[in-house]
C-alpha cells in the first residue's frame, strides 16, 4: 500500500515566524497535536507538537504569544514520499521514533502527512507485528543526557 493511500491530505501548517499562541489555536480548531512547519514556498523544515510547545512556555518563562515556532523546532526533519510503500515509512517512524511524517514531493513541497493512527487505520498497510514493534519503539524512554560535572 503506497503512502498517498492512506495519508492525510488535508493539513494545516504554520510558518517559522508564527507564534505558539497561534500553534495552539490553530491546534485546537483542527483537533491535532502537531502542525508541519513550511516556507512560503511550500517546503517542509519542521514539525512542531503540542509537547514541545509546553515545554517551550514552562522553560522559557515568557508567554505563547512572545516565542516563535522557529526557536523551538528542531531543523532535522524527516519525510517520506506519496508513493513510498507504506511499510517503509512505517520503518522511518520505528527508526526515528515520530509517529507522523511529513509526507512530500521531490521538491519538499508538503503534500499531506503520514500518521501512525493512519497505519493502524489500513488494514494491510502494515503487518501488526511491524506496527506494535514501532509502537514499542516510540514508547520507550530516552535516557536523559549526562549532565557535564555529576
Amino acid at each position: 500500500m503506497k503512502v498517498r493511500e492512506i495519508m492525510t491530505s488535508d493539513v494545516t501548517t504554520c510558518r517559522p515566524e508564527t507564534n505558539l499562541a497561534e500553534v495552539v489555536k490553530l491546534m485546537w480548531e483542527r483537533d491535532c497535536g502537531v502542525l508541519p512547519v513550511v516556507k512560503s514556498d511550500g517546503n517542509v523544515v519542521g514539525m512542531i507538537t503540542d509537547r514541545d510547545i509546553c515545554v517551550a512556555i514552562a522553560t522559557r518563562g515568557w508567554t505563547a504569544d512572545r516565542i516563535a515556532v522557529r526557536d523551538v523546532t528542531a531543523g532535522n526533519v524527516r519525510t517520506c514520499a506519496p508513493d513510498e510503500d507504506a511499510n517503509v515509512a512505517l520503518q522511518t517512524m520505528k527508526a526515528q521514533r515520530v509517529r507522523r511524517l511529513p509526507v512530500v514531493d521531490g521538491g519538499g513541497r508538503l503534500k499531506g502527512i503520514l500518521s501512525l493512527n493512519d497505519v493502524i487505520r489500513n488494514a494491510g498497510a502494515a503487518s501488526p507485528t511491524d506496527i506494535v514493534s514501532t509502537m514499542a519503539r516510540i514508547g520507550e524512554h530516552r535516557r536523559p543526557k549526562a549532565v557535564a560535572g555529576a
